[in-house]
Parts: C-alpha cells; sequence; structure tokens
C-alpha cells in the first residue's frame, strides 16, 4: 500500500462504508428530507472547502478527471497552448490533449517543478494557461509563476494531485491559481482508491466545473430534472462510498503531516553530514508535505549505482512521470485518426507547431539524472521511490535505512563533509 492514507485504513473506514450500505443510497444525489440519504459527497466538498479556507469544491471520480474539468471551465481548447512541466504525472499533459489544446513542456529546476524562467520562454500568443504542479508534495515557486501569469493574462492551474494537505506561506495549496486539482487514489496522502476534486474561488468557475462533471446540470441539484442546463456535460461523479472513506481519511490529515516531518526531518539530518549530497530546493519548506526526500548526486554514473543497489533506480526511471518515457506523448498517439489537436486547422494556421523528442528538456535531463527519491510516506516505484520507509516505520526502522543508505552511498562518494 504506498501512500500515508493507505497504511491507516480500518475499522472507522469500514464503519463509515457499512454505514452508507446500510442505508442504501450509494448515488451522490437524494432527497434530503430522507433519513436513508447521508450525502456524503456534500459533506465532503463543504469540509475540504473549509478546511482549505476556499470557497467551494467538487468532488469527482479523479485527479484526471478534475484536471480535463478544470481546462473545461477556463474555456481552453482548440487552437490553444497550455505550459505543463516535462516532469510530471503523464495526466498533466494528456489532461491538455484530450481538451483538444497543446500541451508545451517546460523545464523544472531544483525544485522540481515549474522552471519560471522557462516559462517565459515557452509563452507564445496561442498559449492560455499553465499547469503548475506540485511534485511530491512540494508547491513550486508560486509567487513567480503567479506573477507570470498575471502579466501575461494567463489561466492559472494548480495541480495538487500529490500535494493535498501542501501549503504556501501558509495558504493551502489550490488556493492560489484560478483553480486547484487534487487527486485521492492510493498513491495520495489521504485515499479512497481513487477520485478527486476541484477547487476555486471563483464561483463561475465553480458552476461551470460542476456542470461539466454532471451533464451540464447546476450545483446541487438534488437529484430530479432541473432543465436549462448551462453547458454540455459528462458524468465525473464521485459515489457516496468514496466520499464516507475521505471524510474519514480528512481527520487524520494533520496528524499525517505532522508524522510526515518528523520522520523526513529524522531521516535527512541522518544524511546531510555526507559528502557531495545536495538536495532538492524548497520554495517552503514548512510548508512542503514531507512525502519524499529527494537526494542529488555528483552525477549521473554515481546516482545510477547508488539507485540500483537501493533497489529503487533514479528519478530518471520512474515511468510515466518523465517525459522521455511517454513515448505515446512524443509520438503524439491520438485515439482519432487525423491527429488532432496537434492538426487542427485553428491551431496550425495560427502558426502553432509542437514537437516532443527525448532530451529536449536538457535542465530536467541534468537533474533527474542524477536524483534519488527516498520514500518518507509515498512508496511508488513509479516515482523512483522503491527504497525508504512508510508512515508506519518506527524510529529504529527509520534509522536502519539511514544506516544502509550511508553504507552505499559511502562506497562511491567517500565519507563526511569535514
Amino acid at each position: 500500500m504506498p501512500g500515508p492514507g493507505s497504511y491507516l485504513i480500518g475499522e472507522e473506514e469500514k464503519q463509515a462504508l457499512m454505514e452508507v450500505i446500510d442505508a442504501g443510497s450509494l448515488f451522490r444525489y437524494g432527497d434530503r428530507s430522507d433519513p436513508k440519504f447521508l450525502a456524503k459527497v456534500w459533506q465532503l466538498e463543504k469540509e475540504v472547502s473549509k478546511r482549505f479556507n476556499i470557497k467551494y469544491a467538487v468532488a469527482m471520480n479523479s485527479g484526471t478527471s478534475a484536471l480535463w474539468i478544470a481546462l473545461g471551465a477556463l474555456g481552453i481548447g482548440p487552437g490553444d497552448e497550455v505550459i505543463v512541466p516535462g516532469y510530471t504525472f503523464i495526466a498533466s499533459i494528456t489532461s491538455v490533449i484530450y481538451a483538444r489544446a497543446v500541451p508545451v513542456l517546460a523545464e523544472v529546476d531544483e525544485t522540481l517543478d515549474l522552471d519560471p524562467e522557462d516559462v517565459k520562454k515557452k509563452i507564445t500568443p496561442r498559449t492560455k494557461a499553465i499547469i503548475l504542479v506540485h511534485m511530491l508534495g512540494n508547491p513550486g515557486r508560486i509567487d513567480e509563476i503567479k506573477k507570470i501569469a498575471r502579466e501575461n493574462n494567463l489561466n492559472l492551474i494548480e495541480d495538487c494531485a500529490q500535494a493535498f494537505g501542501a501549503q504556501y506561506k501558509r495558504k493551502y495549496a489550490g488556493n492560489y491559481g484560478d483553480i486547484g486539482t487534487y487527486s485521492f487514489n492510493i498513491f495520495k496522502t489521504i485515499t479512497c482508491g481513487d477520485g478527486g476534486m476541484i477547487a476555486t474561488n471563483n464561483e463561475e468557475l465553480y458552476k461551470r466545473s460542476f456542470a461539466i462533471h454532471d451533464q451540464g446540470h447546476l450545483p446541487l441539484r438534488q437529484g430530479v430534472e432541473q432543465g436549462s442546463r448551462t453547458v454540455i456535460g459528462l458524468d465525473f461523479r464521485m459515489t457516496e462510498l468514496s466520499a464516507a472513506v475521505l471524510l474519514v481519511q480528512l481527520k487524520r490529515i494533520d496528524d499525517i503531516k505532522r508524522r510526515l516531518k518528523q520522520m523526513k526531518q529524522r531521516f535527512k539530518d541522518g544524511i546531510k553530514d555526507m559528502n557531495g549530497l545536495a538536495f532538492r530546493a524548497l520554495p517552503d519548506p514548512e510548508g512542503e508535505l514531507g512525502t519524499i526526500l529527494t537526494v542529488f548526486m555528483p552525477d549521473e554514473g554515481i546516482a545510477r549505482k547508488v539507485g540500483n543497489e537501493l533497489g529503487g533506480g533514479v528519478v530518471a526511471d520512474s515511468g510515466w512521470h518523465v517525459y522521455n518515457n511517454m513515448e505515446h506523448i512524443l509520438g503524439k498517439k491520438v485515439v482519432d485518426s487525423v491527429g488532432c489537436p496537434f492538426t487542427c486547422p485553428y491551431y496550425t494556421k495560427s502558426g502553432g507547431n509542437v514537437e516532443y523528442f527525448k532530451g529536449m528538456l536538457p535542465k530536467t535531463d541534468s537533474l533527474i539524472n542524477r536524483a534519488i527519491n527516498i520514500s518518507i510516506g509515498v512508496f511508488d516505484k513509479g516515482l523512483g521511490s522503491g527504497f525508504g520507509v512508510t508512515i508506519e516505520s518506527t524510529d529504529d526502522e527509520i534509522d536502519q535505512a539511514i544506516d544502509r543508505f550511508r553504507k552505499v552511498v559511502g562506497k562511491y562518494l567517500g565519507g563526511v563533509n569535514s
């Protein structure tokens, strides 16, 4: 079980599920006067809004859906470009393509989040939005990216899939952009197996997001026909079962964050004296989640030897989180026969032409080729974090992992800093 919440599933979640099952109302809608309708999805949306101090939230079936719906709510589509990092979960990129817009890949910096300087270089007259992904629980350079978006009249989407509960300058991630998106699958801070959410302080974007996720309906319909639907939507609704589990897990978020920070600090203190190591940059060290400890080695050769011996490899090998490993993105293997959105006249006639190829982001490649992810709370080989500890690990177990790391790294980097 790879994410913090996965390890904590227990009797409370079972009881919450049985409460919904015994009531017999699993659909997110129902008659509020009927005691069998428990309105768990509505409760979840309200609780997240209250806790994160964001006005509106819409729960849905996945974080990928949340990204696609956010793009639709902002009106992004054919002819538009959206800047995304080359190091991210693939949904940040595929959601743009399914919105019929074109993803433009940008470099990450030592935060492993978007590099503001490269973002500036990637802006064209076709750019409509920036997706700032807070990778591995670390909020990116929000102030700089938000300033770039504002100065260029661009929408800003915060992809907080891996950063549910993270903060930046004492405000929760998702509060800074036009829309924030979250994920609740098994690799995330809290989980219901799979699920997602959008959050926004803009009422119009809330209404549009809700409509897109529910066949065009206005927010909070009572399960009856309303008419006068605002847009053509689809069905991405969350069930009462998923929301019941998440409501339980949400109560644990502060304890999860506290434990993760303690564990990460213990691990970092245990290796920070080692010669040749560098740590990932944290724009707000107090606000990041602490799910992953990223260490940079002096070069790729040493990083690969260390990573292979520890069993996690290097970050560059982490599957569908690295653009170089996304062969279907590099090959523009869309589902239609004509190659839309890349061949769309709205795009090509405006001078748009994007190409993807391995090695196109040299700064990103240099960083992730010599980076190793140590698991603190997210144990996911897909992130290159096949080595480390879990949220259930004791201090003795953490110390044992530190000792192993030191022994392996010591073979290639020598002793400690003098």
